[in-house]
């Protein structure tokens, strides 16, 4: 299925130049322990993994929920998971970019000017959340290129790329697989291929992200922020201040 259009023309431009181009999205939260994970897997017969029969989520340290959080790099075929133990906020979202940006963009794309998101139109990384652009203008400050983002509009959210090229290799991937702690995700994770030669990196993020902080609107009053003709709520660039 082909991107919205604009985004379509966007991805291209950027492709074009040679300039990063990554699709983001927070995937469901996962419990973390020996609970039934769906699929099928062979095993010796007689010797069925032992599971519990109640998914009521155990609260430590190694345990609890986390929340995976992809980028998938359209031009190179990579991804980067940043698996969140605590809140999907704002905050937590573009964490998650940073972490991308220095483990793996930095490097894959040294002289970039520019970065392209593809984004839901919702969640933590919407395109109604003050939050999610201010951070944005903290990592364009501090990265160096703008950062255009193109959100999906309402009920399309299938159509951004790193659903079906990461995001559904990795349910198949860890398929009947009960997800018993933190390392054990994060292994499946990176452990996913596929034959068109997609590689993914995994990292756990322990830390801890705030829900319901408030934007002033002074705030967004300095954001460096330039709205595109087309739907310009939906498709915007975000320039470094300095």
């Amino acid at each position: 299925m082909a991107l919205f259009l604009p985004a379509n023309c966007a991805v291209e431009l950027f492709q074009e130049k040679n300039q990063p181009v990554i699709s983001v999205e927070a995937k469901k939260k996962e419990l973390v322990s020996d609970f039934k994970n769906n699929g099928k897997e062979y095993r010796p017969q007689g010797d069925p993994e032992k599971v519990r029969v109640h998914d009521f989520m155990i609260k430590d340290e190694d345990h609890g929920r986390v929340t995976p959080y992809g980028v998938y790099d359209l031009n190179s075929n990579t991804g980067w998971v940043n698996l969140g133990t605590d809140s999907d906020t704002s905050v937590f979202a573009v964490e998650s970019i940073r972490r991308w940006y220095y483990t793996m963009g930095q490097q894959a794309y040294p002289d970039a000017k520019e970065l392209l998101i593809t984004a839901d139109g919702g969640g933590s990384n919407g395109s109604r959340v003050k939050l999610w652009k201010v951070e944005l203008q903290k990592l364009a400050n501090e990265t160096g290129p703008s950062i255009t983002v193109c959100h999906f509009p309402p009920r399309t959210s299938k159509w951004n790329k790193i659903e079906h090229r990461l995001f559904s290799y990795i349910s198949l991937h860890w398929r009947d697989r009960p997800l018993v702690s933190h390392e054990v995700i994060v292994n499946l994770i990176a452990s996913t291929t596929t034959d068109k030669g997609l590689k993914v990196n995994c990292e756990l993020d322990k830390n801890k992200y705030q829900k319901g902080i408030k934007v002033t609107d002074e705030e967004m009053k300095n954001i460096k922020i330039v709205r595109h003709d087309f739907h310009g709520e939906w498709n915007y660039t975000i320039m470094p201040q300095k």
